[in-house]
């Protein structure tokens, strides 16, 4: 399997959640408000013998003249056309921003129409319950009786290599996944799992729907990885995007 990393950037974020860009050799943290987090985003693709996936869609910021995912994918070598699974752990903005792209009339439509969307059966309702900040309703609303989507159950296995499960631990619906093949394994945990340091040290982040229990799960999965050689990905760190995590903890970084 192949993982190519897709770097929105950096940012910081508060308790207003809105993300602000920072530039790592300029600005300083101190700066910025009290309990501002430092955070990478960073979808990833996954290129199996069977699809090219996307795990999360990042923050959905656009240019001009394009999304930026789109742009990201392209400078990877990747025809935005030619994913065709997208795997979402859950719908907080930086994680879904890029499921949606709207046109000149301001229509949402899909912005992988060739895709699969994989998301959990209940997530989007809680998503539309929560609303603003958290999530974008409007561009969440595309996923609502559509036939790309497949809404997912609390554990189970995608196309037979896959498997997903629901952990409610940052959110009540949020879900991680492991892909499988020729013999590896390798484990999304999105924001249950979200920076290599939260996986190395007992952490309860307070902006958790369930710190402990995330605390606890991160434990059990780094040292199931260690035995069986996991690769992790970490959609928010700013300097180590995958682990391969075993015995001798080798660290693969892209």
């Amino acid at each position: 399997m192949r993982i190519i990393p897709l770097s929105e950037g950096v940012f910081t974020i508060d308790k207003t959640k809105v993300f602000v860009p920072f530039d790592l050799s300029e600005d300083e943290l101190q700066q910025r408000p009290v309990g501002s987090l430092l955070v990478e985003v960073q979808p990833f693709v996954v290129i199996t013998g069977k699809d090219i996936l996307l795990l999360d869609t990042g923050l959905g910021f656009s240019t001009k003249r394009e999304l930026q995912l789109f742009t990201n994918l392209k400078a990877k070598g990747i025809d935005p056309a030619s994913v065709t699974k997208v795997l979402l752990s859950h719908l907080h903005k930086d994680h879904a921003g890029g499921i949606s792209v709207k046109d000149t009339l301001g229509n949402f439509s899909l912005s992988f129409p060739g895709a699969t969307y994989y998301v959990h059966e209940k997530e989007l309702a809680f998503a539309f319950d929560k609303g603003f900040p958290s999530y974008m309703i409007e561009e969440l609303s595309i996923l609502e009786n559509n036939s790309n989507v497949v809404w997912l159950k609390d554990k189970g296995t995608i196309d037979g290599y896959i498997d997903n499960e629901v952990t409610a631990g940052h959110s009540p619906y949020h879900q991680v996944f492991w892909i499988h093949e020729d013999n590896e394994t390798i484990f999304f945990g999105a924001d249950d799992a979200p920076q290599l340091q939260q996986m190395k040290n007992k952490f309860v982040a307070k902006y958790d729907h369930d710190g402990k229990k995330c605390m606890q799960l991160r434990q059990q999965w780094w040292e199931q990885g260690r035995k069986e050689g996991w690769t992790f990905l970490f959609y928010h760190d700013v300097k180590t995007p995958t682990f391969k995590n075993i015995e001798q903890g080798i660290m693969n970084k892209e």
